[in-house]
């Protein structure tokens, strides 16, 4: 019988590891590890995506292999920071309900204020986990060179609107249309 469990856990394991290869690319799969440096991913990234092929707006310059790469730098440092924020926010949550059993004696003012705390930081905590899915699709975008059409029209984002705002999935007409919903 535990030669049973034994063989399932091995091909759970293994189901596991090919499902989460197997719906990378090969630039994705040869990203560098934010712990890595930021200088090691650039490279991957300014060999792994040819800056020429990046779409841009009629009268834009084309992408050059230093703009992609201050691009996947900032989105990087975005990653890393973000993943710092979310862990300190999780700390101090984990900090406020621990303190929050404690509350004898407390009247309805410290007990107001322990809420909007509580939830100052579960919101400051959400907003970080988005813009870090935001920050990873893009990285993944520019890895696997999507990156600058927009994902209702398929028209290019322009190169303007992406170096001040990587994340950008939309043009400014699209996102215009959605904002009006």
């Amino acid at each position: 019988m535990a030669g049973d469990q034994g063989e399932g856990s091995v091909t759970t394991t293994t189901r596991r590891k090919t499902s989460t290869t197997t719906g990378r690319t090969a630039a994705s799969r040869n990203h560098v590890p934010s712990g890595s440096g930021a200088r090691a991913a650039t490279r991957l990234t300014a060999e792994s995506v040819d800056p020429a092929e990046l779409p841009v707006r009629p009268g834009e310059d084309p992408w050059t292999a230093a703009e992609v790469a201050e691009v996947h730098e900032e989105l990087n440092d975005d990653v890393r920071r973000l993943k710092a924020e979310i862990e300190a926010a999780e700390a101090a949550l984990t900090g406020l309900m621990r303190d929050s059993n404690d509350g004898a004696g407390d009247d309805q003012v410290d007990a107001g204020t322990k809420n909007i705390n509580r939830e100052s930081e579960l919101s400051l905590a959400n907003n970080a986990r988005d813009m870090l899915d935001q920050s990873e699709r893009a990285l993944a975008r520019l890895e696997g060179g999507e990156f600058g059409s927009c994902e209702s029209c398929g028209q290019p984002i322009g190169k303007a609107r992406l170096q001040a705002f990587p994340r950008a999935t939309l043009c400014v007409s699209c996102k215009a249309k959605q904002e009006r919903r």
